[in-house]
């Protein structure tokens, strides 16, 4: 089953649909695994832009529920 999910370019556990990487599509795991290869400093400002857009997200629909 490794090789499968190699050829797939996906994790074992999203081929047998468990684990939290079971709930992502290819794409967005594609995304995880470069940044995970990020050095630091990339990563902190990334993760800066992700959580304003989060917030922004989560406050939008606090206000339109």
């Amino acid at each position: 089953m490794d090789k499968i999910a190699d050829a797939f370019g996906i994790s074992l556990d999203y081929l047998v649909g468990e684990g939290i990487n079971s709930s992502f599509d290819k794409q967005t795991l594609k995304r995880l695994q470069e940044i995970q290869n990020m050095k630091p400093d990339f990563k902190v400002h990334l993760f800066s832009i992700i959580d304003s857009v989060i917030r922004d997200y989560k406050t939008q629909q606090a206000y339109t529920s």
